[in-house]
Parts: structure tokens; C-alpha cells; sequence
């Protein structure tokens, strides 16, 4: 029987990929693959042989060259030792393929400056947007109220009908585009799948600190027009039960957390359209 196969990358400064291979096994993926990034370069692990692909948080590199600039560059000119191919061969067969990728936070960093988000139009490795330094010009740790677009075509938040309450952890949160066309084709198109909300879920905010970084139009979140590619600065890993939630020894909350819905939903869209 085949089998939904979820891989997570490590290396070069990550440091959530435990908590998001443990979200992709609880959301029903069959199997889960923390590979370092050195055994992608070198050819054992390809990333052919699975369906949904994690992009975890974390300070790669150490944000020396700025978030994720330099794994992007990895990414996009690094060849692989054993194939006569480049990885951004593999990462481009793998979204034709119809498959699922999820960048949190540095993961997100590293999508936009790829050009693998927004990517108006299916224009990848073309750089629209960017995460930059926060706004208050501090490094934000807090819970955020992330308000969902219903008619966003991101496969991730199917049955999500408000928002999701989740954490936030970055110094470089701040989500911008190159011109006032690629922001108008994001909101006219819906992929701005999340916006920072206050508890109500009513409107995006600008307010400091329900909008913890100043994101242009409070865009908290973007997924391409497929719906199978989404970037998010919070962390959904970080909120799979409720004793993950801040309030959970004071609050009666359900067992499950905010943010296991994400992989659900991708492990869901896998086993059918995928397998």
C-alpha cells in the first residue's frame, strides 16, 4: 500500500524540525523524514520520494546575510553530488508534481527570497516579496490571533472558520513586497491566507502588538495560487495540545492545539490526490 511520506529538512541552523515532524505524524502522515540538508546535496535522501515537504524555523546560517538569504542561495545553486542536477531541479519537479510545501517562520524567509512565494502568476524563483527586520525593531516572542481568508485557495486551512490562536518567535517578521502590483495581485487573488487579528478574528490589525512586526496589510501568512505552497512567520508546530497553549492550566481548551488542523489537511490532501 503507498504510503503518504512527509520529509522535514534540518541543518545549517533549524531548530524546530522535532516539534514539525511530530505535527506531520499526528496529522496522519504514514511516514516522517527528518533529513539533514548535507544528505540531499550528496543524493541519498531525494526529494521525489515524498509528498509534503517542511521548511522549519529556526536562524539559518545565523541570519548572517540576513533571514534565510543564505540557504536560499544553497537551495537555489547547490548541485547534487550523485545527480546531474541542480536541488532547485528537485524542489521545481516536486511543486509540478503537485506536491505540499510548508515554510514557518525561517521557513517562510526562505520561500519568499527562493521566489517560491507569492509567486504571482506561477512566476517562481522570481523575488516579489520578502520577511525583514520587525517594525518595533525588537525580537518578538508572543501568541498571536491569526484571522483566516476564507476564499483563500491554501489547502492548509480547510474547515479553519475563524483563525487560529498560535506562537510567534522572530526578529525579521516583517512582510514586504517589491511593488504596489504584486500587493493588489495578493489581495485580489486571497493569498494572504492569514492576516493578525485580535481575539475577535474581525478585521487584519496594524496595532503593535496583535500585529507583532508591522507586515504590510497585517499578512501574516501567503500561499501561491495552487493553494499547496504557504509561508507563515507563526509557528503552527508549536501548538499541537493544549498544554502547549499559555493559558492552559487557567482555560478549559480542547485537547487538541490550533495548529495540528495545518497538517491534517495536508496529510488529508496527500493520501488523496498524491498516492
Amino acid at each position: 500500500m503507498a504510503k503518504a511520506r512527509a520529509i522535514v529538512i534540518t541543518g545549517n541552523g533549524t531548530n524546530c524540525e522535532m516539534e514539525a515532524a511530530h505535527a506531520c505524524r499526528l496529522g496522519g502522515f504514514d511516514e516522517t523524514v527528518i533529513a539533514h540538508i548535507s544528505d540531499i546535496l550528496t543524493g541519498e535522501i531525494r526529494l521525489d520520494d515524498f509528498h509534503f515537504l517542511n521548511l522549519t524555523g529556526g536562524f539559518l546560517d545565523g541570519d548572517d546575510l540576513g533571514s534565510a538569504k543564505a540557504q536560499a542561495n544553497r537551495f537555489r545553486y547547490a548541485r547534487v553530488d550523485d545527480l546531474e542536477e541542480h536541488l532547485i531541479d528537485q524542489i521545481i519537479r516536486f511543486i509540478d508534481a503537485g506536491k505540499l510545501i510548508l515554510g514557518v517562520c525561517n521557513g517562510f524567509q526562505l520561500m519568499t527570497k527562493m521566489g517560491l512565494l507569492p509567486a504571482v502568476d506561477g512566476a517562481y524563483l522570481a523575488q516579489t516579496a520578502t520577511l525583514t527586520f520587525n517594525a518595533c525593531g525588537r525580537f518578538q516572542d508572543r501568541w498571536v490571533y491569526l484571522k483566516v481568508d476564507q476564499a483563500s485557495p491554501s489547502i492548509y486551512t480547510k474547515g479553519v472558520e475563524t483563525g487560529l490562536y498560535l506562537p510567534i518567535r522572530h526578529g525579521e517578521g516583517k512582510f514586504v513586497v517589491d511593488s504596489p502590483a504584486t500587493l493588489a495581485a495578493i489581495e485580489a487573488k486571497h493569498l494572504a491566507v492569514f492576516t493578525y487579528s485580535d481575539e475577535t478574528y474581525s478585521a487584519p490589525t496594524m496595532e503593535f502588538p496583535l500585529n507583532p512586526n508591522g507586515s504590510v496589510n497585517a499578512i501574516a501568512a501567503v500561499c501561491n495560487e495552487s493553494g499547496r505552497l504557504m509561508g507563515m512567520m507563526p509557528h503552527p508546530e508549536a501548538f499541537l495540545h493544549r498544554t502547549n497553549h499559555p493559558r492552559w492550566t487557567r482555560e478549559d481548551l480542547p485537547e487538541e492545539g490550533d495548529g495540528l488542523v495545518l497538517f491534517r489537511n495536508a496529510a488529508d490532501y496527500a493520501k488523496a490526490n498524491l498516492l
